[in-house]
């Protein structure tokens, strides 16, 4: 997939630990670059620290694994997954680790944000990463973060779409001169293959009235103008396809503009309905956790 989306012109690449896929989508770089498709420079490589790394000697060691599963020597963004710390699992023994401790209890750890930031600006001084980034923080936790940080984060990756706009948090994070990336940029769309409950229990952006309206309007696919409300907003995105039509699709979205009465309709979709929350997807008992909420 990876060689693939580079084929049709896409440059940059989100991944993660917790995708248990990095191995693969590095083979993929690999043969772009042997076949003098794209040079390593052309391309712009994220990744993210698991939640079980959180531990200031546990940050160096994974991020230097995690990149010769990519089989690259730097990262241009390494990403904090998630404001959690839990206990350490040794990739030795299960990798990725998931939530859990064992493969049944959620154990947390004792890293706090700052130890752990701490060891990430270290990665950005011996080169193993650009630059690095935050996910899933609220207002409250960048507040917090930006008292201590010496690199501000050049990224708040947060899951934002018409459901779920954020808009308090997106202005916060941009006045700061953090850029903002969203994921699942088509809402419950991204959680099906999960087989969420909430999300087969929303309709989709995809059939909504508004959004389809708007895109028979342009001449685009309800997808585009889901993308294009993000990005004119100065929102970038991370669009997923393993569909080769759907790729060239989601890279055609800056050839037009919605207006500004359009881009407020679709704003005016928000219920404030998030997907992608620890409480909701896989530990139900972990009530210590902070709500990821603007």
């Amino acid at each position: 997939t990876v060689y693939n989306a580079i084929k049709s012109g896409y440059r940059l690449f989100d991944g993660a630990c917790d995708y248990g896929n990095e191995v693969e989508s590095g083979q993929g770089v690999a043969r772009a670059i042997k076949e003098g498709i794209v040079k390593r420079e052309d391309l712009f490589l994220v990744s993210k620290l698991w939640n079980s790394f959180h531990d200031k000697e546990r940050v160096e060691p994974i991020c230097k694994k995690q990149l010769k599963d990519w089989g690259i020597d730097y990262f241009d963004l390494y990403i904090v997954h998630f404001p959690i710390s839990l206990k350490y699992v040794d990739p030795s023994e299960r990798y990725p680790p998931g939530f859990t401790y064992d493969g049944k209890n959620v154990v947390p750890g004792n890293a706090t944000i700052q130890e752990t930031w701490t060891a990430m600006e270290g990665l950005v001084e011996k080169g193993l990463s650009k630059s690095i980034g935050i996910s899933n923080f609220n207002g409250q936790l960048i507040m917090d973060l930006l008292r201590y940080a010496k690199i501000v984060p050049a990224t708040l990756q947060i899951e934002h779409h018409p459901y779920l706009t954020q808009l308090g948090l997106v202005e916060l994070a941009q006045s700061h001169n953090i850029a903002v990336t969203a994921y699942s940029s088509f809402g419950p769309q991204s959680f099906l293959e999960l087989e969420m409950q909430s999300a087969k229990d929303t309709p989709l952006l995809f059939d909504n009235p508004t959004i389809k309206s708007i895109a028979e309007k342009h001449g685009k696919t309800p997808a585009q103008v889901l993308l294009r409300w993000s990005t004119q907003r100065n929102v970038a995105v991370i669009p997923k396809s393993n569909n080769q039509s759907r790729l060239a699709q989601n890279l055609d979205v800056t050839g037009f503009d919605l207006a500004k009465s359009e881009i407020e309709q679709i704003s005016g979709l928000n219920k404030s309905l998030r997907f992608n929350d620890p409480l909701n997807v896989s530990i139900p008992h972990m009530k210590y956790a902070l709500p990821l909420t603007d």
